[in-house]
Parts: C-alpha cells; structure tokens; sequence
C-alpha cells in the first residue's frame, strides 16, 4: 500500500513540475507576443541614436522599449542583450525572439532585431526608422550572428 501510495505521489508530482514547464513556456510566448506588438505600433517612428521612446529609437532601445511594455527587462545595448539575456536558439525561431548583427562574425553584435514570424524582423533603421525587413535582406543576412529567445 505504502509502495502505491509513493509512486502516486511522485506521478503527481512529476505532473506538476510538467505543467509549470508548459506555464512557462505560455509565460515567455505572451511576453514575446506582446513585445511585437508594441514594435509594429511604432512602425514608422524615427531613429534616434541612444533613443528608447516614441520620440525616437535606436535598434536596441526599440527592442528593450517593447519588451519592458511587455513586462520583461533587458539590458541597454545589443551586445550585452546578446552576451547577458535569455539563451541561443539554434533552429526553430519564433515571434519575438532577438536576432543580432555584427560587422564580422567574429566581433560583438552592434545590431539587434526581433524575429515577427514568416521571415520578417522589425527594427529601428538609422536610414528609415522603425521598419520591417525580410530575414533575408542583402545587407543584414551576411551579417547575422545568432539569435536569442527571451
């Protein structure tokens, strides 16, 4: 009896921890969906060196902008978005993970952007601000390093 008793105890258990896996995962998808969001809203807004508001945005102020509306704090500057917050993603990418730029493959991300589904990325352009691209954009896909989810 204390044998059944034990394995039903730790089946529920085991369970539980299983549903908080998938809360969390539920959790990360609302803020990531909700950060695209608030990036589309600004489509248009123009780009302002250092800028983390409406009045204007730089690329990683846009990115720490939209996920702060989404209740999620990251660090100011794409390299230390890259080097300080959430965790590589090696295949599968979905809405609201980062994607990050750099001169070389070998030096520190100077560009950051966010993945909005179906091969697209918005971010805050020095030539046309807040814009959607394609992943596959001439000048950004050479320079592509990694992407994050957060």
């Amino acid at each position: 009896m204390l044998k059944k008793f034990i394995v039903a105890f730790v089946l529920i258990v085991s369970s539980g921890s299983l549903f908080a896996n998938m809360g969390d995962k539920a959790e990360a998808a609302y803020y990531n969906t909700k950060a695209v969001t608030v990036a589309k809203s600004h489509i248009g807004v123009p780009y302002r060196w250092g800028g983390m508001s409406p009045s204007g945005f730089d690329c990683s102020g846009l990115v720490k902008f939209s996920y702060a509306k989404a209740g999620r704090t990251l660090n100011r500057t794409a390299a230390q978005m890259f080097y300080g917050n959430g965790y590589r993603i090696y295949s599968y990418i979905q809405p609201g993970d980062l994607m990050f730029f750099a001169p070389t493959k070998a030096s520190r991300p100077t560009h950051v952007a966010m993945y909005i589904g179906n091969g697209k990325m918005i971010m805050a352009s020095s030539s046309k601000g807040v814009m959607i691209t394609t992943t596959n954009n001439p000048y950004w896909h050479p320079r592509y390093v990694g992407t994050k989810r957060v």
